[in-house]
């Protein structure tokens, strides 16, 4: 099927490949708003399970008699195994569909949410979440990819703006509803209702995209690069599970072995990608798609947001259960504040983007988020004692509104020059770089945090980690000025 070059905010230009049929329209496959719903559902979850558990961990330490080290495996393994196979999961879409990709990865997201949910002990639950990442890894990417393939100029831009908002929420409600669904316990099933809950959801987003999401995959497909692949996974999982399990583990000997491995494995893969893309063939991660410019500047922000991101949400929940006492639900609903104005900052980015500017809105973002992660550490700092969940929605709803503006611009930035043809490739780096940021922050912010707080106390621990939160914060700002 053929499809259009990817230009943001310019007219398309015509393809010059012929169509394989000659019913297949020339604009090629166009998204209907239920195709979007169908899409932006699928993108929900993996998001949703990355943060889930955050809240339930208490919970699933008590019931399954499981340490620390255990139960940041049940938080790593889903995210290294996510990270590890997203570029991979964008090349398979674009060379079997990416339409069949999203079935397949939805229907086995939903297989092994149950297998979360029914796992009689701890080690399966870690083994049945790295299967669950695994899932996420082949679906996730083709959501991106499908957008970018059947929309175009403003329909394309606010489509990028619910996947953010989608994105960025369904991260907060992830512990929002994590919280209720383990207060209310659902017909007794307490923190395994978190992962159940996620079956009938998948089964309708399988039957909606068997009807109404249309097929699309790269005209010129190629073949899985095998040595990139290995040689980015040895280059994640060298660096992310030893960061992950390190601390709660005593930092063995393995650890330290692990992580000699990462610069050995990154070097590596940076010289096979190279030399792969030199002799004509396409490698798991283009070269030439690191030197667009978008591309290029658009990671560099996502990667100190993403980082702040992941780790503040981790340790937030722990300050909040452990810390201040609260309950699951109470945790959880925290956040509400969070979730609503992040989606209206999402929602509200393409008129201000018209109106202001790509880069201002950016900047602002940039500059709001800091502000409101300014003032959640200084009413965690203030308040300490007696505050309760009312007491943060200033700061993080102020927050909210900030990630909500400078999540969505900055994935548009990203992905304004990638051809439809590397969709698969291009959304699969994207999304790679947030999830293994996002992995990387609950590794160190949530190590830095834990491993301080023992000795200094809860609310100077905090402190510290929001304010190195706030350093990523200040970097973020600085970057955005060069978009």
């Amino acid at each position: 099927m053929t499809e259009t070059p990817s230009i943001s905010g310019r007219a398309p230009a015509p393809s010059s490949l012929p169509s394989p049929t000659p019913a297949a329209p020339a604009a090629g496959p166009v998204l209907s708003a239920l195709g979007l719903t169908t899409l932006l559902t699928g993108a929900a979850l993996p998001f949703l399970d990355f943060f889930v558990v955050n809240v339930a961990l208490p919970a699933i330490g008590r019931d399954l008699d499981a340490g620390p080290a255990l139960l940041e495996m049940v938080v790593g393994g889903y995210g290294v195994a996510y990270a590890v196979l997203l570029v991979l999961g964008g090349r398979l879409g674009d060379m079997v569909g990416r339409r069949r990709l999203f079935l397949w990865g939805t229907a086995a997201f939903g297989v092994t949410s149950v297998a979360c949910g029914l796992a009689p002990d701890a080690w399966t639950l870690v083994l049945a979440r790295v299967a669950q990442g695994a899932a996420s890894a082949l679906m996730l990417p083709q959501v991106l990819a499908t957008i970018q393939a059947t929309t175009e100029g403003p329909r394309r831009a606010r489509a990028l703006s619910l996947y953010s908002g989608t994105a960025g929420v369904s991260s907060a409600v992830g512990q929002v509803l994590g919280g209720v669904l383990v207060s209310v316990d659902v017909a007794g099933t307490g923190w395994r209702s978190i992962f159940l809950i996620n079956a009938p959801v998948a089964v309708a987003a399988l039957v909606l995209a068997v009807r109404c999401l249309p097929e699309t995959r790269s005209d010129r497909p190629t073949r899985v690069d095998g040595p990139g692949t290995v040689l980015l996974s040895l280059s994640l999982i060298s660096l992310l599970v030893p960061l992950t399990e390190g601390r709660a583990a005593g930092w063995p000997v393995w650890a330290w072995l692990l992580l000699a491995v990462f610069p050995v494995a990154t070097v590596a893969f940076v010289r096979v990608e190279r030399a792969g893309e030199r002799a004509g063939r396409t490698p798991l991660v283009p070269p030439s798609l690191l030197r667009l410019r978008g591309v290029r500047r658009g990671l560099a922000v996502l990667v100190p947001f993403s980082l702040g991101w992941g780790g503040f949400m981790f340790v937030l929940a722990v300050a909040l259960q452990e810390g201040l006492r609260l309950g699951p639900m109470a945790a959880g609903l925290a956040l509400v504040p969070m979730c609503a104005t992040f989606f209206a900052g999402s929602l509200a980015g393409p008129r201000l983007v018209s109106r202001f500017g790509h880069r201002r809105v950016v900047i602002a973002g940039a500059v709001v988020q800091g502000v409101g992660l300014a003032g959640v550490l200084t009413t965690f700092w203030a308040g300490w004692k007696g505050l309760g969940p009312l007491g943060l929605a200033p700061g993080l709803a102020v927050q909210g509104l900030g990630n909500g503006l400078l999540m969505p611009q900055t994935i548009r930035l990203v992905l304004a020059d990638v051809p439809v043809a590397q969709a698969g490739v291009g959304t699969g780096v994207m999304v790679t770089t947030q999830q293994a940021c996002m992995a990387l922050g609950v590794a160190t912010l949530g190590s830095l945090f834990l491993s301080l707080a023992p000795a200094a106390g809860m609310r100077e621990a905090l402190a510290v980690t929001l304010g190195v939160q706030l350093v990523a914060s200040v970097v973020t700002v600085a970057l955005t000025r060069r978009l």
